[in-house]
């Protein structure tokens, strides 16, 4: 994807590539299949065994790895049905030119979300998180967090010691229910409140004054570091009365209901900059982070020069940390090519219709219900599940993931 230099070079200019007609953005070389297979892979002595070439082992291992097993089947029957199963999953094949299509898309929208004229008609909004410093390594404290970063909800103590990169960590996850998704968003905000203040009390944390960093995973508009109003709300979130408010003012509202909480939300974030933030504090080098869960997201480090959205005083900084927010990608059709009927279906089914297009193909909580409907029709068709009651199968997100 985007190869950001960390030694604040400043990459061509984005818009460049795009002056003429559909020209693309050029492609980098694809990433050799070797480097995803485990080195416990290669030190098997099951397959050294067998196989002396250490080129023979890799492809040996890659086989194993990327290409499915082949089904062996006598039964006439069986092999006909398996054929009828192959042909209905067929769509979810994708070769090199769609993968490469996809990226060369992405990038182009990346970096459309950076620009001041392109933002506003870019499925993927780049929103700036401003965050200018990564950690070094050498910070210190305790401090508390929550994430909200889907069904569930953490509330977190970390310790970071003097001259380390060790992280001692204290966490209580709470499952959020259905009724807290979809009801009134002061609901939300107060039963995070509550959960706060219950940890403290547990962990004897009252008394002084704590810093605290807010973990937000969904799509915001962020004024400055402490200050985010919620874009949309995704991962099948609907809750009333928070999109377009600020949702830090929104929490220190709750938190107000119990006096004896003494916390200054000095942050708020998404989980995509909280994994890179987390990983640059161990590893200075890292330049990207992403969540491939119940949603997906990317975050990467830009040059600052880029960023035509940035509001206030830039000064010395020359670099700034964007939420790609790419689950957007393909919400005005740029990924139907690949869509199948039951990506349509899932995505009908969903609660938010036509948006977060290419989260939905991917991401874990939409990968049950997509099952579900292959399944389905393949009961239905009597490929599978011949002469049985499938009527379970009829239950939408029957498979939770």
């Amino acid at each position: 994807m985007l190869k950001v230099a960390r030694s604040g070079r400043r990459r061509s200019n984005s818009f460049s590539l795009l002056d003429k007609g559909d020209s693309m953005p050029m492609t980098p070389h694809p990433t050799p299949s070797s480097s995803f297979i485990p080195n416990s892979m290669l030190e098997n002595k099951v397959l050294a065994s067998h196989i002396d070439d250490q080129e023979q082992l890799l492809k040996a291992a890659e086989d194993m790895i990327l290409k499915p097993s082949d089904i062996e089947v006598e039964d006439e029957d069986e092999k006909e049905r398996l054929r009828q199963l192959k042909e209905l999953c067929k769509g979810f094949t994708m070769s090199d030119e769609q993968l490469q299509h996809i990226e060369k898309r992405m990038i182009m929208e990346i970096n459309w979300g950076l620009g001041k004229d392109t933002n506003t008609t870019s499925n993927i909004k780049s929103y700036i998180t401003y965050v200018s410093q990564l950690p070094t390594g050498r910070e210190s404290g305790a401090y508390l967090a929550l994430d909200l970063g889907g069904t569930n909800f953490r509330v977190i103590l970390i310790e970071l010691d003097t001259g380390t990169t060790s992280v001692r960590m204290k966490a209580v996850k709470h499952a959020v229910s259905e009724d807290l998704m979809t009801g009134p968003g002061e609901d939300l905000f107060n039963f995070m409140a509550d959960k706060l203040k219950e940890f403290m009390v547990e962990h004897q944390l009252l008394g002084k004054r704590h810093h605290l960093g807010f973990t937000f995973s969904f799509p915001t508009i962020q004024h400055s570091l402490a200050s985010a109003d919620l874009a949309t709300w995704t991962k099948g979130f609907v809750c009333a009365g928070v999109e377009g408010e600020d949702v830090v003012k929104m929490l220190e509202k709750a938190i107000t209901r119990h006096p004896e909480l003494n916390i200054n939300i000095c942050a708020i974030l998404n989980d995509t900059t909280g994994c890179l933030i987390a990983c640059a504090y161990k590893r200075p080098d890292c330049a990207i982070g992403v969540i491939i869960g119940t949603g997906t997201n990317a975050s990467y480090v830009e040059d600052i020069r880029n960023v035509e959205l940035y509001q206030g005083h830039v000064g010395k900084k020359k670099e700034v940390v964007i939420n790609t927010e790419w689950g957007g990608l393909g919400n005005t059709g740029s990924l139907d090519f690949i869509r199948t009927r039951f990506d349509h279906a899932v995505d009908k089914n969903s609660k938010n219709v036509t948006k977060q297009v290419y989260e939905k193909l991917i991401s874990g909580m939409y990968l049950g219900e997509l099952t579900r409907q292959v399944i389905l029709e393949a009961a239905q068709k009597q490929i599978l599940f011949k002469g049985q009651n499938v009527e379970m199968l009829k239950r939408k997100e029957i498979f939770q993931t």
